[in-house]
């Protein structure tokens, strides 16, 4: 045997056992585990406001000299449905005649480039939301009180509905702020407390409503411009024992 052929058997000799070693292991997936038995989960529980919690809010925000100004907002919030960007991207082109929301677009703002206009990632983001009465005429006082707004056209857009104190369209963060506030005057003044409040709480309540209220869930979907049929249907295991109890008895009975 050759010296070259020597250390070539060598080197196989010493491979076959180590591969065969590992082939043991290896057939024990080591990543064949759940997450969370490793990972906490540490994301925060979506909340729906009960239906007294919702009345409590608004009674306190409208009787309250700071947060009265902003009970319209919240209205139209809780009786649409809207992702805070699509509600901070109306404009005063509003369909008051036929009481509809037109969605088609989002107002975002970023500290780097400013404020900015983006279009649905789906097709499903884009469309119509019917006023209820509440609705209706909270827009009317909104743009009833509407200040000057400052000369801005963002990406083709202007005259955007909801404005700060110094004119210029108001946008997500203007909304938290608000709400947490709100909330934090509201537990201050009472012994039972409020849940976090954010502007998605009142978008996840407006779901969870109509879903307990039975809505078929493709036209929820459809309000809420889901793009997946599933997420709508989570909304639907909000519901209390008093809802399926009805619900079971109007198709059984």
């Amino acid at each position: 045997m050759c010296w070259k052929c020597g250390i070539i058997y060598y080197i196989v000799s010493r491979l076959i056992p180590a591969w065969k070693g590992a082939l043991h292991h290896v057939r024990k997936n080591p990543f064949n585990f759940a997450l969370n038995t490793v990972l906490e989960d540490d994301t925060e529980q979506k909340t729906a406001l009960t239906q007294e919690q919702e009345e409590k809010l608004l009674f306190f925000a409208e009787n309250d000299k700071v947060y009265h100004k902003y009970v319209d907002e919240i209205t139209i919030l809780l009786g649409t449905g809207l992702r805070i960007s699509e509600f901070c991207g109306l404009t005063i082109k509003l369909d008051l005649e036929n009481r509809i929301i037109n969605v088609d677009h989002q107002l975002l703002k970023d500290t780097e480039i400013g404020y900015y206009i983006e279009t649905p990632k789906t097709k499903n983001g884009v469309r119509q939301i019917p006023m209820s009465e509440k609705v209706y005429q909270a827009f009317k006082r909104v743009l009833k009180k509407r200040g000057k707004a400052e000369p801005l056209i963002i990406d083709g857009y202007s005259n955007f509905l909801f404005l700060n104190q110094n004119g210029m369209p108001k946008v997500a963060a203007n909304y938290e702020s608000m709400l947490k506030g709100l909330v934090k005057k509201y537990n201050k003044n009472h012994d039972e407390a409020l849940p976090n409040i954010t502007p998605h709480t009142l978008r996840h309540t407006f779901c969870t409503r109509l879903a307990n209220a039975g809505m078929n869930p493709k036209s929820l979907q459809y309000i809420m411009g889901h793009s997946n049929i599933s997420m709508t249907l989570n909304y639907y295991a909000h519901a209390s024992f008093d809802s399926a109890k009805e619900e079971m008895e109007r198709l059984i009975a």
